[in-house]
């Protein structure tokens, strides 16, 4: 918040707002995010998920929100490890399937690279999911010029870019966002990840996001889903931004 508050700040000319004041007024005022409530990793991660440049590793995972009748939207995404941005993410009623795993590639090589396949190698980091380990999705990684790598297992840090994005998520926007049904929260994601990827400040890269960064490719549809494990769907929304399958 300190951040956000001072980027404001000093494109009016104004002074920069000391940190401890800031946290001194929400906290008198309730303003305070919930406290990290994470656990200490059973098996230690000590290797670098940081990549030192953009392109070089995207990693990738999925997560559900539940809504306030019940509904539960999954989500799947993919992040550059280097300038944190979500270049791309796949939303459904139903299950993340390998199907989506397969569009969620697609779309980050489109958007990166604008083409069908990468100009070199580039790893997709995810943990040992059926929908990312199926042959189908690594068979297609590969012809996209994709590297598939997956994290070890019972090492939860070993994916720490995309745990530190699905915390933040929803900590700072779903639980603090009107979630009545799935048809509301699927129409809000996008604004979400987008304010996250424009605003929200990260501590693994110091770096500008790239000029040739997805998020000022407004033109390229950012999801696309198949429905999830549904057979069936109920519709298909005009804009292109997610769909909603029957369970």
């Amino acid at each position: 918040m300190t951040a956000i508050l001072n980027r404001t700040r000093r494109a009016t000319g104004e002074p920069a707002l000391n940190h401890t004041r800031v946290f001194r007024l929400m906290k008198r005022d309730s303003l305070l995010l919930q406290r990290y409530t994470g656990e200490r990793p059973v098996r230690a991660h000590e290797g670098r998920v940081m990549a030192p440049a953009s392109n070089q590793r995207w990693s990738s995972d999925a997560l559900e929100i539940g809504c306030w009748n019940g509904e539960v939207v999954r989500v799947a995404f993919a992040i550059d490890t280097h300038d944190r941005e979500v270049i791309a993410w796949v939303a459904s009623t139903g299950g993340v399937s390998g199907q989506m795993v397969c569009d969620l590639m697609l779309a980050c090589v489109e958007a990166r690279f604008g083409d069908l396949r990468t100009t070199h190698p580039v790893q997709w980091l995810a943990d040992n999911g059926s929908a990312y380990t199926a042959a189908e999705t690594l068979s297609f990684a590969a012809a996209l010029g994709l590297v598939p790598c997956f994290t070890p297992v019972r090492s939860p840090e070993g994916n720490g870019v995309s745990d530190a994005f699905v915390k933040t998520l929803k900590r700072d926007y779903a639980r603090v966002q009107p979630r009545p049904d799935a048809d509301t929260l699927l129409a809000r994601i996008g604004a979400w990840i987008t304010d996250y990827t424009e605003n929200h400040p990260t501590g693994g890269s110091a770096c500008a996001r790239p000029a040739s960064s997805s998020v000022l490719r407004c033109d390229q549809p950012r999801v696309r889903s198949d429905g999830g494990n549904a057979s069936q769907r109920m519709r298909r929304p005009s804009s292109g931004t997610a769909e909603r399958s029957t369970l």
